[in-house]
């Protein structure tokens, strides 16, 4: 198509109306009065998710529009770069209208939503849309866009990133060569259970991985949000555990800076920072997941400390954590978030033998199927002391508040990570592809191979400019909590999906423990859920839609 960028801008208007078209519809069922109906939300999820799905498509084309642009200004819009865009529209547009796969049993349609019929005539209707329907993610499209990979792969080919800062490039490239460095060992520490040596968590802190979004004043490189994207990208595309090594001081660093007393952020900031502090995340309950309004581990002044009872879960790098960010219920007569506060929680770093040999707490390990390099826990609290001056800053009743202040970074975190583990499964789909020969061909010349790994490739890019442009947002401090839910809510399907196609490329040889698919698969499957359940994060970007009237 000579007029590729054009048609897709013409189409993305035409999606964007119909996204006005569907709030306004689902709006009708959830908000009938201007204000969102909790009761209505719930009785409407299909309609509801739907929604978030749309918009989320919508902006996802959007942010790979102005991906093309930017290189087309450039001089770098290539071949493949146009055929992931020409892709991505074709096979969006077509979902729109004939259904979105919200999960691998749901399929979310227009109907769902409520849209009528006159307002799909329209997009239907429309030029572009129906051009790049009919020509945009054809089996000729997919074929030369595998071509193209396999051309490229060992050189790292897989579509123009759309970087137009050096720096940012350099730091990137780094971490990819660390990646790769780790990626042989990464299995094995899969393989064996084992948490990531200590020595690669000290090489990460000296590259500056702790403090890369923590300010200036208090030891950090302040790179900001961006930076952490393309950092965790890389590291999670070796290994999701070294992706995720950072995401603890991430979410501790945040949570003091925004919300803890100048003495707090003076104490804490530097050792995060500098990883000499490896925080842990200590939220969730047995009985709660996403609910946090509902928890019930309690922490109760008794002088100058508070004694903490009640237990907890999933948390991860538990063991091997010298602080804890821990959110307990301090007034209990307060329903509901009113109640909860955090504290800065130190405790003294456990063994594989002695997890937790502090007094007043005890837990163990939950085994699980991926996602092993740092270890998931759960920890029981009796009477734990901590210290009165640890209440993140010096008021009760904030918890929620100031936990809620950090979800945009975590959820870009996320998504970043998300991104990184889909482009190793398509790596390693392609690599077996090229390589496994059956019927004297290598496997990749079979069109449905071929096809797999060049969606893989398309929807990988858009998930990519969809989570750098929430980096972006954050960075310029503008509102991103429905872009960085978005991000999230694409990259981690797209993380599933490669990495399910990538196994299926594998044939049986993908089920085999040994062929590092297998730990991709299980590793792929979490993002999903931590963070923000895919179900809760829709839930969440439709209600951000359908109350804040934002575009």
């Amino acid at each position: 198509m000579t007029d590729l960028l054009p048609s897709c801008r013409d189409a993305l208007a035409a999606a964007e109306r119909l996204e006005a078209s569907a709030r306004q519809a689902v709006g009708a069922l959830v908000a009938p009065h201007g204000k969102v109906d909790g009761g209505a939300m719930e009785r409407e999820q299909y309609a509801a998710h739907g929604l978030a799905w749309l918009a989320t498509y919508v902006a996802g084309l959007r942010e790979t529009v102005h991906w093309a642009e930017r290189l087309d200004r450039a001089g770098r819009l290539g071949e493949l770069e146009r055929l992931i865009l020409q892709a991505a529209f074709g096979e969006y547009l077509q979902q729109m209208l004939g259904g979105i796969p919200i999960s691998q049993g749901e399929m979310v349609r227009p109907a769902d939503m409520g849209l009528e019929a006159d307002a799909l005539t329209a997009f239907v209707a429309d030029w572009s849309v129906k051009s790049l329907c009919r020509t945009g993610n054809t089996a000729a499209v997919r074929a030369r866009i595998a071509e193209l990979l396999a051309e490229g792969a060992d050189s790292g080919g897989f579509g123009d990133t759309g970087l137009d800062d050096d720096s940012l490039a350099m730091v990137r490239d780094q971490f990819r060569r660390l990646a790769d460095e780790h990626k042989e060992a990464a299995h094995g520490w899969h393989l064996n259970d084992e948490l990531i040596p200590l020595e690669v968590v000290d090489h990460l802190a000296e590259l500056g991985i702790f403090g890369l979004t923590v300010p200036e004043d208090f030891g950090g490189l302040a790179m900001g949000k961006t930076a952490m994207c393309l950092v965790t990208e890389e590291l999670a595309r070796g290994y999701i555990g070294l992706g995720s090594l950072g995401t603890r001081s991430e979410i501790a660093a945040e949570l003091i800076r925004l919300g803890g007393t100048e003495a707090q952020k003076a104490r804490w900031l530097p050792g995060i920072a500098s990883g000499e502090v490896l925080p842990t995340a200590v939220f969730t309950e047995p009985n709660t997941g996403s609910d946090l309004g509902a928890l019930k581990t309690r922490a109760v002044r008794d002088g100058a400390v508070y004694r903490v009872t009640g237990n907890k879960t999933w948390i991860t790098h538990a063991a091997r954590s010298d602080i804890m960010t821990l959110l307990v219920r301090t007034n209990p007569e307060e329903p509901g978030y009113k109640g909860l506060s955090m504290f800065i929680a130190e405790k003294p770093r456990g063994s594989e033998d002695d997890p937790f040999p502090a007094e007043g707490m005890r837990g163990g390990e939950i085994k699980v199927l991926g996602y092993r390099g740092m270890k998931e826990y759960e920890i029981a609290f009796d009477g734990f002391e901590v210290p009165a001056e640890s209440l993140l800053g010096g008021v009760e009743g904030e918890g929620f508040k100031q936990l809620m202040a950090t979800f945009e970074s975590a959820r870009i975190q996320t998504a970043a990570r998300a991104v990184g583990v889909a482009q190793s499964a398509m790596e390693l789909g392609l690599d077996y592809a090229r390589g496994r020969v059956q019927f004297g061909k290598p496997i990749l010349a079979f069109p449905r191979v071929a096809g797999k790994l060049a969606w893989m490739a398309v929807e990988t890019m858009v998930a990519r400019q969809l989570t750098y442009f929430a980096a972006r947002e954050k960075d310029s401090d503008r509102r991103c909590d429905i872009e960085a839910g978005m991000a999230k809510l694409l990259a981690a399907r797209v993380a599933w999906s490669n990495a399910d196609n990538a196994l299926q490329v594998h044939g049986g040889n993908g089920y085999a423990e040994e062929y590092p698919i297998s730990r991709v698969l299980c590793d792929a499957r979490i993002l999903n859920i931590f963070e923000g359940a895919a179900e809760i994060q829709a839930q969440v970007i439709a209600r951000g839609l359908l109350a804040g009237g934002r575009n």
